[in-house]
């Protein structure tokens, strides 16, 4: 169940990394709300490998190729900064922190022991009519993988899940998940592009946990929650 925002930019000119040998897809922004568009752009990046591991990328540069100035860009990283994406680089730029398999079981870990309980919990007390209800959240994720648009299927994974645990009524649950689940969206350093079919498959698995909690199966439900994350796209 997982991975960025689309950009709401509509062209592709391609933004070269400083010092990196691969590409970065930067669409042209719109100037209002221009912090917001190249955040998005850039989270979007990140899910698909095209901000890559290690390499450092300078405001200037960035800016140049959105056509807008280094100051949003400069505002979105220091975003990414606090969500543990990038590090700052005084005078340099920003550098894509590197991550290891070890970091991706450890979310997975961390996000089963706070989501599982939840979800059992959610299960025994939701109303059916109401898990009805997010049957358009589930189905969004696997049209977003069927078209194989990774970035559109990380943000429909997650909006998925915030639906979910949003039934709890604990805004700070909700909070700590999302963001935790943002960073398990983050592929590691050489791995391939997620394969269409295998987000098809990530993507049945919602419906198959919501037809679990609909019909209050909690050994489903938590088996097929904890299956989810140590399998995170």
């Amino acid at each position: 169940m997982h991975a960025a925002d689309h950009s709401a930019a509509s062209t592709n000119p391609s933004i070269p990394a400083q010092n990196a040998p691969s590409a970065l897809s930067a669409p042209k922004v719109l100037r209002h709300s221009v912090r917001a568009q190249v955040l998005d752009a850039l989270r979007a990046a990140l899910v698909e490998g095209e901000l890559a591991p290690g390499e450092i990328y300078s405001g200037p540069a960035l800016g140049e190729r959105f056509g807008v100035s280094a100051t949003p860009v400069r505002e979105a990283m220091q975003q990414l900064a606090l969500e543990g994406a990038v590090e700052c680089l005084p005078n340099r730029g920003f550098r894509v922190l590197t991550r290891t398999p070890r970091s991706l079981a450890e979310l997975a870990e961390v996000r089963a022991l706070l989501e599982v309980p939840v979800m059992l919990r959610l299960a025994r007390t939701v109303a059916v009519e109401t898990w009805e209800s997010l049957r358009s959240r589930a189905l969004a994720t696997a049209e977003a993988a069927a078209a194989g648009d990774l970035p559109g299927y990380a943000a429909a994974d997650r909006a998925f899940h915030r639906a979910v645990l949003s039934l709890a009524d604990n805004a700070e649950l909700v909070r700590l998940a999302e963001e935790l689940h943002r960073r398990a969206q983050w592929p590691l350093p050489g791995t391939p592009r997620v394969r269409r079919a295998d987000l098809v498959a990530d993507a049945a698995e919602h419906s198959a946990l919501l037809e679990a909690l609909i019909a209050g199966d909690l050994p489903v439900v938590e088996s097929l929650v904890r299956e989810h994350f140590a399998g995170a796209r």
